[in-house]
């Protein structure tokens, strides 16, 4: 020892234990050794570090003394320490409280001496942590030494537990070959063996062994050979008796070998290590060399080797125990040494981690990527803690290239997956304009478990995003000044704390880099490309919302529109659209706006006039083609080529209002025509009751109530895709209640039927109001002349007689224009009662009121019988739901 320095470890341990004994260098030698065992121990109390747990049980203590004031004194005290800082394992302070209040003159299971208190077991181990720690070589204690002082206090060790320690989690415990190697005996003296029981002893003074040896037969292998074969068979090679069975999948003694019936059943059972052991392997070596594994199933593959490695590492162990006892000439039936049943037991808990990961490397063939992850995450959801703890150890390291997937693309938009392993998916061929709607989208089934579809669509955005930025809107701001990028998953702890507060830290990651992201794209678009304001000018201009504009519109329009669609010219009608916007407040708008209006005409059809193909047009590009899509534009022109035809019916029931009123007084002194008049105009009011209340409903009830809910969804967006989904659901509940969907066809027909009854009733009027009036300048004519020739002869026989004949055909025709506008009221009337009947038998509640306006005096009622059916089956309907 002197010529070790003075201030080795060593050296200050045997200068402590001489200095508490009293005894010199020489006599301590014992106590040492003792000392040395302890400090290069990981021993711990075996109850659970539960600090709830342990001051219940002091309060417990206490009440059986009958001191329930100290135990409410004890419960106040211990409240207030929970809510200080200052100490940090409370557990610890409240334990060591509660040994020392023990009465030491009561007998209890604590430990008699130094060899009981080390005849229980190993300590307990952690987990096969990569945080491996050597004992300290300042220690220089050989082989020799240590077996001289510590196998008096060898006793049955069984493996460790899966349960996560604080010393295992600061990486300060021993891995569990080195502390089974500390812990071994080789000494075979009798005054240290200790004899091995088959389950763990009770403190306590230690038992004296009585096992007797059994003698063997002739011919039957030795124990200690059996041993050296299944140590052989734990690493997957074939033993010299126990042999890896082809046929049967499982490791077989040889049928010649002369053994006993307890030995071949503990043999085969230790065996089963040997299978599992192969199992891991083989998948492993199988998949360590195949790139196309991915990141995910290498780093599945090296947590497997990590497990191997510490199996390896207690397997070396026990190889160099039997070394020893080789050395030494030991013999087998002596209790220090090596022994099937020693094996048993110390085997268990690695057997069990075996099984469980030959189960895991079961579940997870042919899986990969996210999926792999998700079958490691499902596996750890057990209630054995032990087989908890290991499976999350390894899910930390399977998920760490899925979290750095990850980071990289919510931080930097980027997508390096070479493997398709991430649960976003690209396309490379899909083009810019369709970016945001095509290029990017999730993989489902590589989406981990332990990532909710919320916060797998939310990194899908996030992502999706920046890249939006970068490649539409050509924005260069980089992605850290957006968001700032918090702390990556550079290591498999940081994965792992990750992992264990994912609705805490993770969630607060991915929420964070979520808003930045969406606020920000969100603000460029409204700054930059004015989004808010083209969604307005859509409502505007091409769902009719501007109301002077389109009026004065329609005025412009009307000589060119009432000519065949052949004789068109779209740049004469987009001079008249330009006329129209400086006449009317439209001209304040936006340049950016106004210069994207323009004119359109559809296909032509034979027989089409101008009215029929007229339409505007709102050129989009950039990024607000995003939201307004080809489809959705389409959908736009549908919608105002209704609206358009709509007004026009309006149009035109003012101007055969305008005809009756001013002819009214005019034919008044052609008394046969009152009858014809007074049916254009009952006609007439009725058709233009049904396109005001048309035109209600569709202004007020369709396209306003849609317009404020989407402006609302529009102002409470978080991200553009709430943006798209609110407009979409605008343009298709417009679409719907406009009767422009499948479902609604055939109230479009009818509605487009009396479209055309109105127009074909202008036309009759109008003919109507010609003749009429060609009659009566006529009639005026012939009253001038003979006022002009009064006194003398006046008109002659000749022309009296051409004038009665005149008047006399133009009455024979008023019969035929009162038949021709009583079928034309006949058509009309019966388009409408079938039209009612539809809005009456609709499932849209808002249809079946529009049907109660249209008919609010019953008219039509009392025609139709089906509508007297359907009315009475509706308000039954309405009746039974109240």
């Amino acid at each position: 020892m002197a010529t070790l320095d003075q201030k080795s470890p060593n050296v200050l341990l045997q200068s402590l234990c001489c200095r508490i004994t009293g005894k010199s260098e020489a006599e301590v030698a014992h106590q040492f050794q003792y000392a040395v065992r302890v400090i290069g121990s990981n021993y711990a109390p075996t109850i659970e570090r539960d600090e709830f747990l342990v001051s219940e049980k002091i309060k417990k203590e206490l009440l059986k003394q009958r001191r329930e004031a100290d135990a409410a004194l004890f419960s106040e005290l211990h409240r207030k320490l929970q809510t200080q800082s200052v100490l940090k394992h409370r557990w610890s302070v409240l334990y060591l409280l509660l040994s020392l209040s023990e009465d030491p003159r009561k007998p209890s299971s604590r430990v008699g001496n130094y060899g009981a208190l080390f005849a229980q077991a190993l300590p307990r181990d952690a987990h096969s942590t990569p945080f491996y720690c050597t004992r300290p070589q300042s220690l220089a204690l050989g082989y020799g030494e240590r077996s001289a002082g510590l196998s008096a206090s060898v006793g049955t060790s069984g493996i460790s537990s899966l349960a996560f320690s604080d010393e295992s989690a600061a990486g300060g415990g021993q891995p569990l070959g080195s502390r089974l190697a500390w812990t071994l005996p080789v000494s075979c003296s009798p005054s240290s063996a200790l004899a091995l029981p088959a389950t763990r002893p009770l403190l306590g003074p230690p038992v004296p062994s009585t096992r007797v040896v059994r003698p063997r037969r002739d011919g039957e292998v030795s124990e200690a050979a059996l041993v050296r074969d299944i140590l052989y068979v734990f690493q997957g090679i074939d033993g010299k008796f126990i042999k890896m069975s082809a046929q049967d999948n499982c490791y077989k003694i040889d049928s010649k070998v002369v053994l006993c019936k307890s030995l071949r059943d503990t043999s085969s059972r230790l065996a089963e290590l040997g299978w599992l052991h192969n199992k891991v392997r083989k998948y492993t070596d199988a998949r360590s060399l195949d790139r196309a594994f991915g990141l995910v199933g290498q780093s599945f593959c090296a947590s497997l080797h990590q497990e191997l490695k510490e199996y390896y590492r207690l397997l070396s162990v026990l190889h160099s125990q039997l070394q020893v006892e080789d050395e030494q000439g030991v013999n087998v039936c002596t209790e220090s040494s090596l022994t099937l049943r020693r094996l048993l037991v110390w085997m268990y808990d690695p057997k069990v981690r075996l099984k469980t990961l030959a189960a895991l490397v079961d579940f997870c063939q042919g899986r990969k990527g996210g999926e792999l992850a998700s079958a490691v995450h499902s596996y750890g959801k057990t209630g054995d803690p032990h087989m908890r703890a290991l499976v999350q150890h390894i899910l930390s390291l399977v998920s760490h290239p899925i979290l750095n997937f990850l980071y990289r693309w919510i931080y930097d938009g980027e997508l390096e997956d070479t493997y398709h392993e991430f649960f976003v998916a690209s396309d490379p061929n899909v083009k810019t304009d369709r970016l945001w709607h095509d290029k990017y989208s999730l993989r489902k089934s590589m989406i981990p478990s332990f990532i909710t579809m919320d916060q797998a669509r939310k990194v899908l955005l996030i992502g999706k995003s920046i890249n939006f930025l970068h490649q539409v809107c050509h924005d260069r701001t980089p992605p850290a000044k957006i968001t700032p990028a918090s702390k990556s998953a550079d290591t498999p702890k940081d994965a792992a704390e990750l992992l264990s507060d994912l609705e805490g830290a993770f969630q607060e990651k991915i929420d964070a880099a979520y808003f930045d992201t969406s606020k920000y794209l969100l603000d460029v678009l409204n700054r930059n490309y004015l989004l808010l304001e083209h969604l307005q000018a859509m409502r505007r201009y091409l769902l009719l919302g501007q109301g002077d504009f389109i009026r004065h519109l329609m005025d412009l329009l009307k000589p060119e529109l009432v000519r065949p669609a052949t004789t068109l010219y779209q740049h004469n009608l987009t001079g008249i659209l330009e006329t129209a916007v400086r006449a009317t407040n439209a001209q304040f708008d936006n340049a950016e706006i106004l210069k994207r209006l323009d004119v359109r005409l559809l296909e032509v059809s034979p027989g089409d006039t101008g009215w029929d193909v007229f339409s505007l047009d709102y050129h989009v590009d950039g990024p607000i083609a995003t939201v307004f899509t080809r489809e959705c534009m389409g959908h736009y022109l549908r919608v105002f080529n209704f609206l358009w035809r709509a007004k026009r019916m309006e149009y035109t029931l003012t101007d055969i209002w305008k005809g009756q009123m001013c002819n009214a007084k005019l034919l008044k002194t052609m008394p046969e025509l009152s009858g014809v008049l007074h049916q254009c105009h009952i006609l007439a009011s009725e058709m233009v009751h049904f396109i005001h209340q048309m035109q209600y409903y569709i202004t007020f009830e369709v396209l306003e109530c849609s317009w404020d809910e989407l402006w609302n969804k529009v102002q409470q967006a978080q991200d553009l895709d709430h943006i798209i989904a609110a407009h979409d659901v605008f343009l298709d509940t417009i679409i719907s209640r406009c009767l422009l969907d499948n479902n609604s066809r055939s109230l479009l027909n009818q509605l487009r039927a009396i479209f055309d009854q109105i127009i074909e009733f202008q036309s009759a009027q109008d003919s109507l109001y010609r003749s009429a009036l060609e009659e009566l300048t006529l009639r005026l004519q012939y009253e001038e002349k003979k006022r002009q020739r009064e006194g003398e002869w006046g008109v002659t026989a000749e022309q009296e007689a051409e004038e009665k004949k005149r008047i006399q055909e133009f009455k024979e025709t008023i019969p035929k224009m009162r038949s021709q506008l009583r079928i034309l009221t006949h058509f009309y009337q019966s388009i409408v009662q079938q039209f009612l009947v539809l809005l009456m038998t609709n499932s849209d509640e808002s249809l079946r009121f529009l049907s109660f306006r249209l008919d609010f005096n019953e008219h039509y009622r009392a025609r139709e019988p089906r509508l007297r059916a359907s009315l009475g089956a509706s308000r039954g309907r309405r009746l039974s739901n109240i």
